[in-house]
């Protein structure tokens, strides 16, 4: 036998496979190097330049009442008081000089408009912000003492995005996306780094709220690639529940509106960069009302003393609501606690809701 014929006998052609199968298998090989290539992302993403790692901190109370060991991902400590800062710092670094020269511009309804500007603020780059008019005011002024330019304009989010790519367009301006990016996504993705070093052992399931879904996409990426038998669960507002509506659908789809009480995660449809990794390696999605994250956001300060802010608290929901579908006990449930940039007219509400529902 020559060398021709041992190799094909050792290596059976492509065509002797059902050809479903070897699609199938190429698929998961595509599959398989692109999630490879986020996780070396993350890895390398520079977010400790200006993030801190946070700690994973017990929730005794709440532990204590579900019947399982509740922890917290206090992201809520960051410097601009959001996990944001790791995505914007991450594109903004690895921007070229010659991006950095032009200066970046931005749409968002704060909190990554405060991380933009701080990482900006620390690479010496001009940085203008487009905002909604109805962006809580301590999120605005975050912005402007950071030194960036807050421009105020349109309703909600996707009339901020408009002006933003126009303005991009038309000043040379370099555009930092506030969650459809890959380089946004790895920054956000350290968070489950930081997770899975702090929790070595018994962990069941991670809750992840969800916005425009850089969050969950990286948290789902790097923590599917080395830890899949844990869950990976989103919680949205039933009010912009974009994330669920999609992979009901098969397909992105934009919400015909939005509410705006969870400022931080008013988005009608979910990031292209984000929705192709939360298909795959997403094990589910919640929806919760206002009165769950107003009672969430008591339960967190119970136990840590610190007030979070709407958007920030969902994951706490969407693990109460969990807890009691499935009647779960001992189990090792994390909840990402995403920010505590809480507008103080807010509190009235949240205070007058939290106790609706237990």
């Amino acid at each position: 036998m020559n060398t021709a014929s041992a190799a094909l006998a050792l290596t059976p052609p492509l065509l002797d496979k059902p050809p479903a199968l070897v699609e199938q298998q190429s698929s998961f090989a595509l599959q398989r190097a692109r999630l490879k290539q986020q996780v070396a992302s993350i890895l390398s993403a520079p977010v400790y330049d200006l993030a801190i790692e946070t700690p994973l901190q017990t929730a005794k109370a709440l532990s204590s009442r579900l019947g399982n060991q509740v922890l917290l991902k206090r992201e809520d400590l960051q410097p601009v008081f959001s996990f944001k800062i790791r995505g914007a710092y991450t594109k903004i670094a690895r921007l070229s000089q010659a991006a950095r020269a032009r200066g970046v511009i931005t749409a968002s309804a704060g909190n990554h408009a405060q991380g933009v500007a701080l990482a900006a603020q620390h690479l010496g780059i001009k940085a203008l912000i487009v905002m909604p008019t109805t962006t809580p005011a301590l999120k605005i002024e975050g912005v402007r003492s950071r030194g960036a330019t807050a421009l105020l304009h349109g309703e909600a989010f996707p009339q901020a995005l408009v002006l933003a790519l126009q303005l991009a367009e038309q000043h040379g301006y370099t555009f930092v996306p506030p969650f459809d990016d890959p380089d946004v996504i790895a920054g956000q993705g350290t968070v489950a780094v930081e997770v899975l070093r702090q929790q070595g052992g018994q962990l069941d399931a991670i809750f992840v709220p969800v916005g425009g879904g850089s969050l969950i996409a990286g948290i789902s990426a790097y923590v599917k690639y080395l830890r899949p038998d844990i869950r990976i669960i989103g919680v949205e507002s039933e009010e912009s529940a974009c994330l669920q509506a999609a992979l009901q659908a098969g397909e992105r789809v934009t919400l015909p509106k939005v509410g705006r009480f969870a400022d931080g995660v008013a988005v009608a449809q979910v990031g292209q960069h984000n929705f192709e990794l939360c298909r795959h390696y997403v094990d589910e999605v919640l929806t919760v009302s206002n009165d769950d994250i107003c009672a969430a956001v008591r339960d967190i300060y119970d136990d840590t003393r610190s007030i979070t802010e709407p958007s920030g608290a969902l994951a706490v929901a969407g693990l109460k609501q969990y807890v009691k579908r499935e009647q779960c006990r001992n189990q090792v449930l994390v909840a990402i606690n995403s920010g505590a940039n809480i507008d103080f007219d807010n509190l009235r509400y949240v205070i007058e809701r939290a106790g609706v529902v237990g």
